[in-house]
């Protein structure tokens, strides 16, 4: 028996794929398309196990559909621009380029290693011109179509990495790579209309059937689709506003908007952005007020760290009325918690009913008035302390609208506001346009030109692609492309003056947001091949991390529709199916000078049932720390490449796939992987025993058995690979292979034992594909298993002779019955009259009714 060695099976395996060009992907309208896409990667120099599960589980999906009949596309391609490249420019003097295209070389080839049935021919980067200069092409078609726009915005600025940052780059008010205090400072910016789709952004949502729940939940709720008042508080005192600001106000009063007009009458103040132009003219007469909105610049952005951080004001000593309670005022703060980019930048705070609006009143000092009563709770008594009360109730302490529920004081509220003048009701969204300039050298330059006499020039097509100069330095912060000595300077394409080029790049999003179009044909001279797309789009199955589940993917399906309404797409989404991975766990290992260890350097012991870890190099003895996600921060990971030098690359492919549920996380293991690794060789060895003349069949029943088991484990694995359920199909295989090497070759004969083992073959396939294709060869094959068809199951063999059905007594299980296939109504009473278990619990009582869902349940009625 000859021992499997993957060092020497998978190389050969890998070029026999090649030589064939057996992943190649044409349009074949004889066959039905099926297109999986993996995000793709940023080129960081290697790669990790993470890869390796995300596309195992791609590669699994695209060889198990290919074997079924379909014609599939599965590409890949690397996310290429952005700041990390610029920082590794900066810190090792080289060009941000050279450092991703060498990154580049590196994944691929691993990548190619790990046996992916990929079409390498459709590979790009989106730092290649061929494709930014494309995308070039189909941002200016927007921008004709009022669907890209510029406007002077409040951004966050990084003063060390010298851009904006989006919200989700701001962490506890800092950037989140140089960690320097982020800014708010006012430039202007280029952004795209995300929110003319809002709508139908909201109600596609309802047809991604295959998504996960709670991908459409995030995405609806970051889209914050809501109903509610937007209304006029007048102010108290036109004269004296006048007079404290130094000039007339435009407005009558403060526009709020809200969603919880029920309240108005809790409201206990009015609280204003810093941004918001009321907070800007009072600022400008009042020093202290101008001194806490610069204060408040550098607070959080996101969220969360609103929601969460301290609540800070001040009181401008603007007063408004308040519409339902004459001669009553409400003082208007500048606070921390409002945004300009939500609603009108103006709420009113009702403290009984909003935790913010409750942190706030108890810090200075503020009434809270509680108008919504709990259900059973006494409206004499009733008081809320440090907790927001959020929930159900009726409306009371609140005059006309006394004893309403809550919606329909909402309508009653707006109704009366209305009537007064001061208001109206009004859908917003929580949604806000997409700033996509960034104030960096490594991205998509923005093709438009500057001129003084015709303003904002698009580059015209012939002069695409705008392409990055190379010649450019690092030496100081900021964007190399402002201080570049000659590439900003051009003449105007209209008029033929002295114009500017634009500086700014695309946020890295853009580049991510099409490329499943791009690949549908790569080479193609227009952005997009609309005859290509038509036959490809949408991707049916992509998968990717739970990271991705709001930006990436909001963004893809906003500009999926944007070409669509500008004629390059006829599809509006861009994801059929969407399956999110779990994450790659480990252990932490600290030394005990609080240093991070990897585990390539431990050894793990057990005395006592205690498991003990020692660092290798050292030999000191390491505390042992929680399951991780791996991260290079806690040095908790695992190289690939030193697990397929060891192990195989099929090893690997076949732990992460078969360990837990793909949505769930797993836990890296030594004896994980190395019970893969046994599990290969267990299969090997049943190809490399198989005789090699024929062995005549000595007992039917023997080879029947071997066949059934055969083609019951081809229907299950089938239906868990098409449910996504790998590893459960995986275990299937598992049994298989014990069935097969308990089968006695001699009894079963030669040519049961052939088919069973052909069809085992089959199913690992799209799991260990190098492994498969050497048991393929081994059955006498001269073809490639990847070409090979899915194996069939004969719906006769692969049915239960019997199934097990659970017996209740008025409801509760009682015992359980083994029932033929086919058997009759009559035949499954007789058999659960007969059961000794069930007759315990029949004794002294009248059977009154026997119900029988089929193939499911019996239940006695008894009185």
């Amino acid at each position: 028996m000859a021992r499997y060695n993957p060092k020497e099976t998978e190389p050969r395996q890998l070029q026999r794929w090649a030589d064939a060009d057996v992943f190649l992907t044409q349009q074949d309208a004889e066959k039905p398309k099926y297109y999986v896409l993996e995000m793709f990667p940023y080129p960081s120099g290697r790669i990790h196990m993470g890869h390796v599960r995300n596309y195992a589980m791609g590669d699994l999906v695209a060889r198990f559909k290919r074997a079924r009949g379909f014609n599939v596309l599965h590409p890949m391609g690397w996310d290429a621009f952005g700041m990390p490249a610029e920082n590794a420019a900066m810190e090792r003097k080289i060009h941000p380029k050279g450092w991703t295209y060498d990154n580049i070389a590196n994944m691929r080839g691993e990548l190619k290693r790990l046996g992916l049935s990929i079409d390498w021919s459709r590979e790009f980067a989106t730092c290649d011109p061929a494709y930014y200069g494309q995308q070039q092409k189909w941002f200016n078609t927007l921008l004709k179509n009022d669907l890209v726009y510029r406007r002077e915005s409040q951004v966050n600025w990084d003063p060390v990495d010298m851009t904006v940052l989006a919200n989700e780059q701001v962490i506890d008010g800092k950037g989140w790579r140089s960690g320097a205090v982020v800014e708010k400072k006012k430039l202007t910016q280029w952004f795209m209309r995300i929110t003319r789709f809002a709508d139908d952004l909201i109600e596609g949502l309802t047809e991604l059937e295959r998504w996960p729940e709670k991908v459409r939940l995030m995405q609806s709720n970051w889209i914050g689709k809501s109903r509610g008042l937007k209304m006029t508080f007048p102010f108290a005192d036109d004269i004296a506003l006048k007079q404290r600001s130094g000039s007339a106000t435009e407005n009558a009063g403060v526009e709020v908007y809200t969603t919880r007009p029920d309240t108005l009458f809790g409201a206990a103040f009015i609280a204003i952005a810093a941004d918001h132009p009321l907070a800007q003219e009072a600022a400008a007469a009042n020093p202290e007020l101008a001194a806490f909105i610069k204060s408040i610049a550098k607070g959080g952005t996101t969220q969360a760290e609103i929601d969460t951080g301290e609540k800070q004001g001040f009181n401008t000593g603007i007063k408004v009325k308040h519409p339902f309670k004459p001669g009553e005022t409400l003082d208007v703060w500048v606070a921390n918690f409002v945004l300009m980019d939500y609603g009108t930048g103006a709420i009113f705070g009702c403290p009984a009913h909003d935790q913010r609006d409750l942190d706030f009143a108890r810090k200075y000092d503020l009434p809270v008035t509680e108008v919504v009563l709990p259900q059973g709770a006494n409206p004499e008594d009733f008081k809320v302390g440090n907790e927001a009360y959020t929930g159900p109730g009726a409306i009371f302490h609140s005059a006309f609208l006394d004893g309403l529920e809550i919606e329909a004081a909402k309508d009653a509220a707006i109704e009366k506001i209305e009537a007064m003048g001061l208001g109206e009701g009004a859908t917003v969204f929580r949604l806000r346009d997409w700033g996509v300039s960034r104030q960096r050298y490594w991205g998509c330059p923005i093709p438009v030109i500057h001129c003084d006499d015709c303003g904002v020039v698009p580059v015209p097509d012939d002069q695409l692609p705008v392409v990055l100069p190379e010649d450019v330095t690092f030496d100081v912060p900021g964007n190399p492309l402002e201080r570049h000595p000659t590439w900003k300077h051009v003449k105007c394409p209209h008029c033929g003056k002295d114009a500017t080029r634009e500086t700014d790049t695309l946020d890295t999003f853009v580049d991510s947001s099409w490329y499943f179009a791009r690949f549908t044909d790569p080479k193609s001279p227009t952005p997009i091949n609309k005859a290509a797309a038509d036959y490809w789009l949408p991707v049916d199955q992509y998968i990717g991390g739970i990271e991705h589940a709001v930006l990436h993917l909001l963004y893809a399906r906003f500009i999926t529709r944007a070409l669509n309404h500008c004629g390059y797409l006829e599809v509006k989404e861009p994801f059929a199916g969407l399956f999110t991975q779990g994450m790659l766990t480990h252990e932490t290992y600290k030394n005990a000078a609080g240093q991070w260890v990897e585990p390539a350097d431990v050894e793990i012991s057990a005395e006592g049932g205690t498991r003990k870890a020692t660092q290798i190099s050292t030999g000191e003895t390491l505390s042992i720390g929680d399951i991780e996600k791996m991260s290079k921060s806690k040095k908790n990971t695992v190289a690939p490449e030193d697990i397929f030098d060891t192990y195989g690359v099929d090893s690997a492919r076949l732990f992460v796939l078969s360990d837990s549920p793909p949505e769930r996380d797993v836990q890296w293991s030594t004896s994980g992987v190395e019970g893969s690794w046994r599990f290969t060789h267990r299969v090997w060895d049943q190809f490399d025993t198989l005789p090699e003349g024929e062995i005549p069949c000595a007992d039917e029943s023997a080879a029947a058995e071997l066949l059934k088991a055969a083609h019951k484990t081809v229907k299950l694995v089938t239906e868990g690979f098409e449910s996504f359920r790998f590893n459960a199909a995986i275990a299937k295989l598992y049994e298989f292979v014990t069935t097969i090497r308990n089968a006695d070759v001699e009894k079963t004969g030669s040519k049961a034992r052939r088919e069973a083992l052909a069809l085992l073959a089959g199913l690992i396939a799209p799991v260990t594909p190098h492994l498969a294709e050497e048991c393929w060869t081994r059955l006498g094959h001269d073809g490639l298993i990847a070409n090979a068809a899915w194996p069939k199951f004969d719906p006769a063999l692969a049915q239960d002779d019997a199934y097990i059905m659970p017996v209740q007594v008025n409801g509760k299980k009682r015992g359980e019955i083994s029932i033929p296939v086919g058997a009759s109504e009559e035949q499954i009473r007789e058999m659960a009259l007969a059961d000794e278990g069930v007759k315990r619990h029949l004794e002294g009582v009248s059977i009154r009714k026997i119900i029988i869902v089929p193939n499911r349940i019996l239940n006695f009625v008894v009185g």
